[in-house]
């Protein structure tokens, strides 16, 4: 039996998504031990987060001109052969060079956003439009979720090269799986590229998104305000696991199954918050007020949390639902302020300088944690920098906002 054109388009963009998701969170959980085979102290898996992020970046500023020439499924299956790649870069014994690992695993995982908005623009029905995309975008927690359910005890039982080899089995198998949806769903693909390639080595893209983003004056503050949160959101799932096995002595399979629960909760966090914007009206108030919210729920994750039990998954499970909460109403907000003709430009931009916020972030807290072996001074000083930016945004917002 043939599916709709719209099933098919979530069937292949949640998979990937899924997958995608799954592969890149796990690296985080895999922290302590990548750490160790790389002759790096624990913190150090902050250098991994932000190479990841820069890819993101990467692929986003500059990737446009491949999506066009390759179509958004052979788009999204590059994206997965470049995650197995880096997942094996990062599996080997190489010191600081296996880091660029994290590089070729971020490049991955960015098609994964406009290429899937693109396939769902295409064949989701005007009515189930929203829905069709918040069910697509519940692929990022669900693989967070299984990531932390799966990987860790893998690791205690057959070791982190198993884990690693399993990470990139299913990537690879995942292009496999999604090839019999890419000649319904690739076949309004654009004019051949010849050029693309070398649209990845252009400045010019970085430049064009600053531009774009003052079409309207309230995308700066709404640009800024997501960028907090990205620090935030990399942060916590860059050192969560880490923090717990090297400062609380939870096992590896503890810390796992908090981070499925904080994952878990977000899941529900994004469809809660949505519906709660709209019925808020003001979806600037609704973001500063989840600001507020979400850094007092860091601080009672890094004060509570450590006598572990129920109260840790407790602590974690809120913060997942706010801190990691936020992007559907955030890019619903974006779009609905940006330019009719602009809306994919505004939000690819400000997607961009997100993810730069998520490089900057876990790097700070690198350093941060490395002059004062502190995790809870740093988790507690990115909870403050949300603060204070929600609060600014707020009192800077135009009146109409």
């Amino acid at each position: 039996m043939t599916l709709p054109l719209w099933a098919s388009a979530l069937v292949a963009t949640l998979i990937v998504q899924t997958i995608s998701s799954f592969a890149t969170i796990a690296i985080p959980l895999l922290g302590p031990p990548l750490m160790a085979r790389a002759g790096l102290p624990p913190e150090g898996i902050g250098l991994v987060s932000a190479m990841t992020s820069a890819g993101i970046c990467w692929c986003l500023a500059c990737g446009g001109p491949m999506l066009g020439h390759h179509g958004p499924v052979r788009t999204l299956q590059i994206g997965l052969a470049c995650t197995a790649l880096g997942l094996f870069v990062l599996s080997q014994p190489l010191g600081l060079p296996a880091l660029l690992g994290a590089l070729a695993i971020g490049f991955g995982a960015a098609p994964n956003t406009p290429a899937g908005s693109q396939i769902l623009m295409r064949a989701a029905p005007r009515r189930h439009r929203t829905l069709i995309f918040s069910i697509k975008q519940a692929g990022v927690p669900l693989g967070g979720a299984l990531a932390g359910l799966i990987v860790a005890p893998l690791v205690a039982g057959q070791g982190l090269s198993a884990a690693l080899w399993m990470l990139i089995a299913v990537s690879l198998l995942t292009i496999l799986v999604v090839q019999p949806f890419r000649r319904r769903l690739d076949g309004e693909r654009g004019e051949a590229r010849p050029g693309w390639a070398r649209a990845f080595l252009s400045p010019a893209a970085l430049l064009r998104s600053a531009s774009i983003l003052r079409s309207h004056p309230t995308l700066p503050l709404l640009t800024a305000l997501g960028a907090s949160f990205s620090v935030m959101q990399a942060c916590l799932m860059a050192f969560t696991a880490t923090y717990l096995v090297t400062r609380h002595g939870a096992s590896l399979a503890e810390a796992g199954r908090t981070m499925a629960a904080m994952q878990g909760a977000s899941m529900l966090g994004r469809i809660a918050m949505g519906w709660l914007a709209d019925r808020m009206g003001q979806a600037m108030r609704h973001l500063v007020l989840q600001a507020a919210v979400s850094a007092l729920a860091v601080g009672l994750l890094v004060t509570l949390g450590g006598q572990g039990g129920w109260l840790l998954q407790g602590c974690a499970m809120l913060v997942g639902f706010t801190a990691i909460g936020w992007n559907g109403v955030h890019i619903a907000e974006l779009a609905r302020v940006a330019p009719a003709a602009l809306v994919s430009d505004v939000t690819s931009a400000a997607s961009l300088f997100g993810f730069l916020g998520s490089i900057g972030g876990p790097l700070a807290f690198t350093l941060l944690v490395g002059w004062t072996g502190r995790y809870d001074l740093a988790f507690l000083l990115v909870a403050a920098q949300l603060a204070g930016c929600g609060l600014a945004c707020w009192l800077l917002r135009p009146r109409e906002a």
